[in-house]
C-alpha cells in the first residue's frame, strides 16, 4: 500500500473519479483529467467502441498517458452486463443477458458467462465491469431493470449473482454488484427521475438485500448505488446515493460491507436536475461512497472535482474521509491492475469458438415457450410464415439502436423454409400496422416479435388487430399467431390470447438461433420463466 503522506490533496481527489469522453481517441479534455487532476478511472460507452483491436488500442493510450503522470494503475471500466445492455457487441462472444441466465436457472451458466466475458473485457485492457445487477425485478412495470435483472425470485438473483461476481474476479476484473440498495421494485427510471421504493424494513430485508448479502460475503470489489428513494431508510427524501443512513449506516455498519462504493453516473436526472451534479459528488462522499461517477460532460467531471477539493479545503468533508476511500480503491488496483503491453495478444482470446459456444449454449437453455395452443409450435415446414420484427430506431439511455445482420425471419428462414419478413418500428405507426395486416393476408402462420411490446401501444395495437381479424375469419383461414418477446418477458400481458408466445430476453443472434430452433421443433426449450405473468 502506497503511503498517503507523501501525496497532494488532488492526487487522492483524483482517485475518487470515473470519467467518460467521446471517441475512439483520448481526447484533449480526458487527457488533461488525467494529467493534471490525476483521475483515477475511465469508463467506455459505445461511442468509445470500435473493434476489438481498436479497443486495446485505445485503453493502451490511456494508459500510457496515466503512466506518464503517475504511479498508479488506471481503472478501465465499462457496462457489459450482456444481453440488451452491452456496450460491445461487436467482433466479440457476446454473453447473453440476466435474464437469459435466470431462465436456465443455473449458478454454472452465471459464473461462465462472466468469466467468458471477462477475459474478453480484459484482454481489451478493460479490468471493471459494472455487473452484476442485483436487482430483484419483481414489477413489471419497471421501465429501467427488466431484463437486466436475472428475475424476481431473491433466492435466485443471489445465487446467480454470487456465481457471476466470482466469475469476474476470475477473469481478474473487477465485478460491481448494483444498484443497491435495490432498483427492481420501481415504476419510474433514474435516468429521467427521481424513483421511491415504500416498502418497509422488513420486505426489503426479506426481498431487496438477499443478493447483496451474498455478493458481499463473496467480497465483490464494488458495489454501485441507486439515485432512488428508500424512506424507510431515509426519511429525509434523499436518494439512497446521498444517504450517509444507507451507505453508512446499512451498508458499512449493518452489512458489514468494506470494498467500495461507487455511485450510479451523477449527471442521471435524479441528481443533476435535483441538486447537481458538483454537489452531488459532495454529499455521496459525506454519504459514505468512495468514487463518483461522471460519464459525459468535461464541465461537469471538472466541477464534481472543484466541489470536493472545496468541500476538503473548508472542512465540509475530511481528508481522513478521503484517505478511507483512496485506500480501499488502491488495494483493488493493485489486485486487478492491468500493464500497458498486456492486451496485445487480445484477439487470441477474443470471439474464440470456446467462447462462443458458451453463448450459444446458454440461450439454447433459457429459450423458453410460456404459451403453445392450438398446435401453434412447432411451425410447419410445408406452409409459408410471416415474421413482423420490430426494428429499434431510437437510442434511449436503456435501448440502443443495434446494427446486426440477423433478425427472426432470417433465423427461422434456416429451418422451415419459405418466411417473409416485414419491418415496423418500435413504435410501429398506424401505417405501419396496416401494411403488416396487409402483408400478413393469406399466411396461416404469423410470427409477431415485440420489444417491450407491455410499453408500446403501436405494438399493442398490432397484435390485437391481427386476433381481431382472426376473430372474424373463417376457421380455415385463420393464422396461428405466435408472439416472440424480444426482450421484455411481461409483453405477453398486453395480449394474452395470442396462441404461442415464446420468451427470449433479448434479441442479440445467438438467442435469435435459439429461438428459431424451439420455434421450428429443432430445438425442445427447457428454459423457465423467471418471473409471474399477470394473464386473465
Amino acid at each position: 500500500m502506497k503511503d498517503l503522506s507523501s501525496w497532494s490533496l488532488k492526487e487522492k481527489i483524483g482517485q475518487l473519479l470515473i470519467c467518460g469522453f467521446d471517441g475512439y481517441e483520448p481526447t484533449e479534455g480526458i487527457s488533461e483529467l488525467i494529467k493534471d487532476y490525476k483521475l483515477g478511472g475511465i469508463i467506455y460507452f459505445r461511442r468509445n467502441i470500435g473493434t476489438h483491436q481498436e479497443v486495446a488500442a485505445l485503453s493502451a493510450k490511456l494508459r500510457s498517458i496515466a503512466a506518464e503522470a503517475s504511479d498508479v494503475p488506471l481503472t478501465i471500466s465499462i457496462d457489459q452486463e450482456g444481453g440488451m445492455v452491452s456496450r460491445i457487441d461487436g467482433d466479440i462472444a457476446l454473453m447473453p443477458g440476466n435474464m437469459t441466465v435466470g431462465a436456465t436457472g443455473s449458478a454454472d451458466y452465471a459464473y461462465e458467462s462472466a468469466r467468458v466475458s471477462g477475459v474478453e473485457l480484459r484482454a481489451m485492457g478493460i479490468n471493471m465491469n459494472f455487473a452484476p445487477c442485483l436487482d430483484v425485478n419483481n414489477n413489471g412495470s419497471n421501465p429501467v431493470i427488466g431484463v437486466r435483472s436475472f428475475g424476481e425470485s431473491p433466492s435466485l438473483v443471489a445465487k446467480l449473482g454470487r456465481a457471476a461476481v466470482e466469475g469476474y474476479q476470475a477473469a481478474g476484473v473487477s465485478p460491481c454488484a448494483k444498484h443497491f440498495p435495490g432498483h427492481g421494485d420501481t415504476t419510474a427510471d433514474s435516468h429521467y427521475e427521481m424513483p421511491i421504493v415504500a416498502h418497509d424494513g422488513k420486505r426489503l430485508d426479506r426481498v431487496e438485500l438477499v443478493p447483496f448479502r451474498e455478493a458481499i460475503k463473496a467480497e465483490v470489489d464494488l458495489i454501485m448505488t441507486a439515485h432512488v428513494m428508500f424512506p424507510a431508510y431515509e426519511p429525509d427524501g434523499l436518494p439512497a446515493t446521498l444517504s450517509s443512513k444507507v451507505l453508512t449506516g446499512l451498508l458499512r455498519e449493518e452489512l458489514g460491507y468494506d470494498g467500495i462504493i461507487i455511485t450510479d453516473c451523477l449527471e442521471m436526472n435524479a441528481i443533476s436536475a435535483g441538486v447537481g451534479v458538483a454537489k452531488g459528488a459532495v454529499m455521496a462522499l459525506q454519504a459514505g461512497a468512495d468514487i463518483v461517477l461522471v460519464s459525459h460532460r468535461l464541465d461537469r467531471q471538472k466541477a464534481a472535482f472543484d466541489a470536493i477539493h472545496a468541500a476538503v479545503l473548508s472542512g465540509e468533508l475530511s481528508e481522513a474521509r478521503i484517505d478511507a476511500s483512496v485506500e480501499r480503491i488502491l488495494r483493488m488496483k493493485e489486485k486487478r491492475k492491468v500493464e500497458v503491453s498486456e492486451a496485445s495478444n487480445a484477439s487470441e482470446w477474443i470471439a474464440c469458438e470456446a467462447h462462443l459456444a458458451v453463448a450459444r449454449e446458454i440461450c439454447e437453455h433459457a429459450v423458453t415457450i410460456v404459451k403453445n395452443e392450438n398446435g401453434a409450435l412447432p411451425l410447419r415446414k410445408n406452409e409459408s410464415a410471416l415474421v413482423i420484427w420490430p426494428e429499434v430506431r431510437e437510442n434511449t439511455e436503456v435501448i440502443e439502436v443495434i446494427e446486426q445482420e440477423l433478425t427472426l425471419g432470417k433465423a427461422l428462414a434456416a429451418y422451415i423454409g419459405n418466411v417473409k419478413e416485414v419491418v415496423v418500428g418500435m413504435e410501429p405507426t398506424e401505417s405501419e400496422i396496416a401494411m403488416a395486416l396487409e402483408e400478413s393476408n393469406g399466411y396461416s402462420q404469423i410470427i409477431v416479435g415485440t420489444y417491450n411490446g407491455s410499453f408500446s401501444s403501436g405494438q399493442t395495437r398490432l397484435v390485437q388487430a391481427l386476433l381481431e381479424r382472426n376473430k372474424t375469419a373463417p376457421e380455415h383461414n385463420r393464422a396461428a399467431i405466435t408472439v416472440a418477446m424480444l426482450r421484455n418477458p411481461y409483453d405477453l400481458q398486453a395480449f394474452p390470447e395470442v396462441d404461442a408466445c415464446i420468451a427470449c430476453y433479448e434479441n442479440r443472434p445467438a438467442m435469435l438461433e435459439a429461438a428459431a430452433k424451439a420455434a421450428s421443433g429443432e430445438l425442445i426449450p427447457s428454459g423457465v420463466l423467471p418471473v409471474t405473468l399477470a394473464l386473465n
